[in-house]
């Protein structure tokens, strides 16, 4: 790359496997300079984090001399398909983004699930309202609500956002899911959603054959989504392969200098959510970033 990158690296402290106290100091040790956090349920649910515990996380990460790059949202099922159920999601996700303003970062990364090609269906109709609501919502603390790329090609998941009222719903763009899913080139898929990217993720995979983006994301009439069935189909199905960097089919010399070309200057995450190494493999991505620099 003719320009070296300047992007902080983040890691996901739960792609460890080891709780939140314990993946911090992992992923200080790998050499990430900030982290995400899943802050659905368990120990980071908002529910159970009062004001006391969140000071002494906060104190904890900048203790450590690491950021929060951005709070993971994601509430699985059918996303916000289902009008009925999205009140309760709706409520949840902004606290969640209550906590991640709380704790210094201003992205939560979410699924909201497949959006549907028929724009004047029941499904699309929920989903756009529900997004509206935490677009305002997040718009309201200079803040984002990020959709992970995957589930849709990034053209359709741009007319979606286009028809929001705000950008306080963006994107949190991970090239592995378009290259494992919907064979979507992630390059292209940068220029596209070039107006909306606030996260991303730097993960690889590759596509062993044509799948269906509703059996792996969920939607109503399907299974619902959930993080450990799309593992699980990662690891071992016959659809799509998780791999470390440089083993799978994105191209990140292209992929990292179109996010330069957008002048795209947020954090490069590392996920991985396979494999039964994870320092190991973190590690290495750590250092196959830093080659970039």
């Amino acid at each position: 790359m003719a320009n070296p990158l300047r992007n902080k690296i983040g890691v996901i402290v739960d792609s460890f496997g080891v709780g939140v106290r314990e993946g911090l100091l992992k992923a200080k040790d790998v050499g990430a300079e900030g982290v995400q956090i899943y802050a659905v349920s368990g120990e980071m649910d908002p529910a159970l984090l009062d004001a006391a515990a969140r000071r002494e996380l906060r104190d904890r990460i900048d203790g450590l001399g690491l950021e929060i790059s951005a709070l993971c949202g994601d509430l699985g099922g059918h996303g916000f398909q289902d009008a009925a159920a999205n009140p309760a999601k709706i409520e949840k996700s902004k606290r969640i983004l209550d906590l991640a303003v709380e704790l210094g970062t201003t992205i939560v990364t979410t699924h909201i699930g497949i959006v549907p090609d028929d724009r004047n269906g029941a499904v699309y109709a929920a989903m756009q309202s529900a997004c509206d609501d935490l677009g305002r919502y997040a718009k309201s603390m200079n803040a984002y609500f990020a959709i992970e790329t995957g589930p849709e090609p990034a053209a359709h998941l741009k007319r979606f956002l286009d028809t929001l009222g705000t950008n306080g719903v963006s994107v949190n763009f991970d090239p592995a899911n378009m290259v494992m899913v919907t064979g979507d080139d992630p390059v292209q898929g940068v220029i596209t959603l070039k107006d909306y990217i606030v996260h991303t993720h730097v993960k690889d995979g590759k596509r062993l054959r044509v799948v269906d983006p509703r059996q792996v994301y969920g939607f109503l009439g399907y299974e619902q989504m959930s993080h450990e069935r799309i593992a699980e189909m990662a690891s071992e199905g016959p659809d799509f392969a998780e791999l470390p960097l440089g083993e799978g089919a994105v191209d990140f010399d292209a992929y990292f200098k179109a996010l330069q070309s957008i002048g795209y200057e947020g954090y490069l995450t590392i996920e991985r959510e396979v494999g039964d190494r994870p320092e190991q493999d973190i590690r290495k991505a750590v250092e196959f970033i830093k080659r970039y620099r």
